[in-house]
């Protein structure tokens, strides 16, 4: 394989498109929007990068528009451990390696939200449901079953000795809806990335009774505890990433590859993963391949230790 440090003859010559599968504001999108900010602003790219917006089928949609763009170096898309969890779960035909991985940029870490007025008040009344067979509890999620927000649940279902099949799951697009939902009191709680709880947090709509992150995370959720640290395995975060199309050329992965690492060490990147609560968890190339690798084997295990069925 040629080395990532020659330089690459292939360049944009057209505008780039950066595609999100969630609709402005949703998780996707915040990142699109400030790799798009950090890139232009360090003048990386020779033509311009536009963020498009296809949200719609868990994300699946973004995904089907690539697909009309083999080996086209101008459109890039911002991944997730979704790619994973719907190939082995059958919820979709492609897989992490059916769109050119670029490159993890971040983890975000999970929040597990209420009403204002939930007689949900903290993580262990939330554990006392999960365990009891007496009546469903309406949780949602986004943006697909099984993905990391599902499993998340699953395992505190595990914990707490209840029916994984027992919990009413409402399946939503973005975790904007998911917020809307737990307001509007349809859901009981509500399982999303951190940072798209932060306004409802802010403006007292909505409380958050635990995070599933290694360390309490800041701001709004200083004061909010980890399951970790409730003596409760569930550690569990959602990556994103970034995917070129289909049989994208070596020389044009090398390219983008190249353009990523030097973005991440960019001051306008780097404050953006203290804006959206993330960890900074960048790879490319070879460690890339080989995270990619050793994810698919872990999650095959997990789903079926927390009862997910294969054909």
């Amino acid at each position: 394989m040629m080395e990532l440090n020659k330089a690459s003859l292939w360049k944009p010559d057209r505008p780039i498109r950066l595609i999100a599968g969630t609709p402005i504001g949703g998780g996707l999108d915040r990142t699109a929007r400030a790799l798009a900010h950090a890139i232009v602003k360090d003048q990386s790219l020779p033509v311009s990068i536009e963020v498009v917006n296809l949200p719609g089928d868990g994300a699946r949609k973004a995904w089907k528009y690539l697909d009309q763009y083999p080996d086209d170096g101008h459109v890039i898309a911002i991944s997730s451990s979704n790619l994973l969890t719907d190939s082995l779960t059958g919820l979709a035909s492609h897989h992490e390696w059916t769109y050119s991985p670029l490159a993890i940029l971040a983890t975000e870490y999970l929040t597990f939200i209420v009403s204002a007025n939930s007689k949900i008040k903290t993580a262990q009344d939330f554990m006392t449901r999960l365990g009891a067979h007496v009546e469903p509890i309406n949780i949602a999620l986004s943006t697909a079953r099984w993905n990391p927000n599902h499993i998340a649940l699953a395992k505190l279902i595990e914990h707490a000795g209840g029916d994984f099949t027992a919990p009413i799951i409402r399946v939503f697009d973005t975790a904007l809806d998911v917020v809307s939902d737990v307001i509007e009191g349809y859901a009981e709680v509500g399982i999303i990335t951190a940072a798209s709880a932060v306004r409802a947090l802010s403006n007292g709509q909505i409380k958050s009774i635990a995070v599933s992150s290694p360390q309490r995370l800041a701001g709004v959720y200083a004061a909010i505890p980890t399951w970790v640290e409730l003596s409760i395995d569930c550690q569990i975060g959602a990556w994103r990433g970034v995917s070129g199309t289909p049989n994208l050329s070596l020389e044009k992965q090398m390219y983008w590859q190249q353009i990523l690492k030097k973005t991440v060490t960019t001051e306008a990147w780097i404050s953006s993963l203290s804006e959206t609560l993330s960890v900074d968890t960048f790879k490319y190339a070879t460690e890339l391949r080989s995270h990619l690798e050793d994810e698919r084997k872990v999650m095959q295990v997990i789903l079926k230790e927390l009862g997910f069925k294969y054909d």
